[in-house]
């Protein structure tokens, strides 16, 4: 297997591939700007409706269930939450995609009552949640409730908890500052210059500069860590590497050892992050597993609250292998505690400047630098040379279609021709490309469909219609064979949908597996107001999926609660529609969610609530929305 070489410090081809286009996609500058307005202006609704947060909690009812204080400490953080830089910093799913990590719990603050740590008392979390799909909508949720069973919207989700807690950096204004110093000291960052411009390779330490130079022993972990030598990046990183192979192991201490190197964490931080979370209560031991024959414990000395007096002292961090059932109730370590900041990496290897950035997240980095802008918008649709007949044309998007320098009389030959089964070539096999995503495209046409596509997958519904003002033919498929139609699931559809249908493309019109736009918003997590405005706009109900499950099936297998009114008309008007298997699975798998959702009731009615007392002498509790943390 060849290993993807690369400099120190910095992120593989691939990664540094995926983290270009999170950035110039995922938050776009349009949003930054608009929930900073909002949130500027006092109104943090807004600010989330801006970043496409839903917000799943009544804050006026949060005195009456926890108290006044809790109430207020929670008011007084949503004043300051800047949800378009949450999302900024959210976890991707890697690997060439960016859309956002799915079935992520991000814990931003918790509210014990008396300051004290939450684990093992149901007390409130502000949390937001990701979608469960990894292609799904990338609309987040905002809740505020007791960490209680993981069910969400009816149905049972297994989330990944990512604790930031101690990390308020990446969502609370008033802390954003605290960027600089968790990735370098005061004098400069890791990599650059005091300036903020990158460092060349050839300025790297080629030996150990001490602990009086922290950006130069950062340097130098990562140049041992490209090396190979992963266990001495540790070691002058103040972390021990035990590779001693438990019990009952299927591993090797070498594959071990060459997956946590190829996890990419960060040697310089994982000490001072474990620390901090260590400090606000999170605990002292942390699991962290890059595959399943590689399972990580990480521990700090000591226990409880001594331990972060303990690690003052310079104490080091221990990395030992362990068995999955040592881990459990383990807590995650979690992400940003070990992944390096990809916006450092980009900007050290020219991928992008620092006025690219989160205006926010440039502040912090480069107090000293112009004012960011953030990602850049869509571009113009440019002429693209297509050889034809021997000459090389010219093709664009244009006025809504895809201009070719032909006449009419041409251009009908060439549908007689392919009607009758020859073969069409030049510009109108692209043309027809483009409007199948079949067969091949010129570059510059792979490039402006995929930043059209890119821009409805991560909910850009202003760029998408910009770059149909600007005259992108709106009949463009992917290579998944999706119209803009299929992507509604992922945007504001108010606006776009009675364009595209006035452009002409078809509500009926099929993806390669099958899924009409209809199928696809109920099964891929679009909004009851667009599954709606498809039937309203003549969407037929009589359809199947690739496994030929009917709308009402697909309400049932998702639990779509919020999509009970297309179950009701499908069932009324087809009732023989559908896979005929799908109905008994579905009771006996309904059977076994009550039993299961009994046994967590039950399992809960005994757990401590952290500010009970306070809550039920709040003025005005009469016990109204008991339960709502059971949901």
């Amino acid at each position: 297997m060849s290993r993807d070489l690369r400099a120190p410090g910095a992120l593989t081809s691939e990664d540094a591939g995926s983290w270009l286009r999170v950035r110039r996609y995922a938050v776009p500058a349009w949003m930054i700007e608009q929930a900073t307005r909002h949130r500027l202006a006092g109104d943090w609704r807004a600010a989330c409706a801006a970043a496409s947060v839903e917000i799943g909690f009544d804050p006026a009812a949060l005195a009456s269930r926890y108290g006044t204080a809790v109430a207020d400490a929670v008011a007084e953080d949503l004043r300051h939450f800047a949800p378009d830089l949450l999302r900024w910093h959210l976890p991707r799913v890697g690997g060439g995609r960016t859309t956002l990590a799915p079935s992520r719990r991000i814990l931003l603050a918790s509210y014990a009552a008396d300051g004290g740590p939450r684990r093992g008392r149901r007390v409130p979390v502000l949390y937001v949640t990701t979608f469960g799909m990894v292609d799904g909508p990338q609309r987040l949720r905002l809740e505020c409730e007791p960490l209680s069973p993981e069910r969400t919207g009816g149905g049972r989700i297994d989330w990944t908890d990512e604790d930031w807690t101690a990390a308020r950096r990446f969502w609370d204004a008033r802390c954003t500052t605290e960027l600089r110093s968790r990735y370098g000291p005061a004098d400069r960052l890791p990599f650059f210059r005091p300036d903020g411009t990158p460092l060349g390779d050839g300025e790297l330490p080629t030996a150990d500069p001490g602990p009086g130079d922290a950006a130069g022993r950062a340097e130098w972990a990562a140049v041992l860590s490209a090396r190979g030598e992963f266990v001495e990046a540790l070691a002058v990183s103040g972390t021990a590497l035990d590779l001693d192979l438990p019990e009952r192991s299927v591993g090797s201490p070498e594959h071990a050892l060459a997956s946590l190197a190829a996890s990419g964490p960060d040697p310089a931080r994982l000490l001072s992050e474990v620390r901090l979370l260590a400090a606000a209560g999170a605990g002292n031991r942390f699991r962290y597993v890059p595959d399943w024959r590689c399972r990580v414990l990480l521990e700090l000395p000591g226990a409880g609250a001594a331990s972060a007096r303990d690690t003052e002292a310079g104490a080091p961090l221990r990395l030992r292998l362990a068995e999955p059932d040592e881990l459990r109730g383990v807590p995650r370590l979690p992400e940003y505690a070990w992944r390096p900041l990809p916006d450092l990496q980009l900007l050290r290897t020219g991928r992008i400047t620092p006025r690219a950035l989160h205006p926010l997240v440039a502040a912090a980095l480069f107090p000293g630098a112009d004012p960011a802008e953030g990602p850049s918008g869509p571009a113009a649709p440019r002429p693209v040379r297509v050889r034809c007949t021997g000459v090389w044309h010219e093709v664009r998007s244009r006025g809504g279609v895809l201009d070719v320098p032909h006449t009419a009389q041409e251009q009908q030959r060439e549908r007689a021709l392919r009607a009758f089964g020859g073969t069409i070539s030049g510009c109108f096999a692209v043309r027809e490309s483009w409007t199948s995503g079949e067969g091949r495209l010129p570059r510059a046409l792979r490039e402006e469909r995929r930043d059209l596509f890119l821009r409805a997958a991560h909910g850009d519904a202003p760029g998408v219609l910009q770059l149909l003002d600007a005259g992108v033919d709106p009949h463009v498929r992917d290579a998944k064979g999706r119209t803009l139609l299929h992507m509604l699931t992922h945007l504001e559809h108010e606006e776009l949908l009675p364009r595209l249908l006035a452009a002409g493309l078809g509500l009926e019109t099929q993806d390669d597996p099958g899924r009409t736009p209809l199928l696809a918003a109920v099964r891929d997590g679009g909004t009851a107001e667009l599954v709606r405005a498809l039937i309203d706009a003549g969407a037929r109900l009589d359809v199947t999926d690739e496994a030929e499950m009917s709308l009402s099936q697909l309400v049932r297998r998702f639990r779509r609660d919020d999509l009970t009114f297309v179950r009701e008309l499908v069932d009324e008007r087809y009732p023989d529609i559908g896979a005929d298997y799908f109905d008994e699975y579905m009771e006996w798998r309904d059977e076994e969610d009550a039993d299961a959702g009994e046994e967590q009731q039950d399992a809960h009615e005994d757990e401590p609530f952290d500010g009970a007392e306070e809550a039920e002498g709040a003025e005005g509790s009469d016990g109204a929305g008991e339960g709502a943390g059971d949901r």
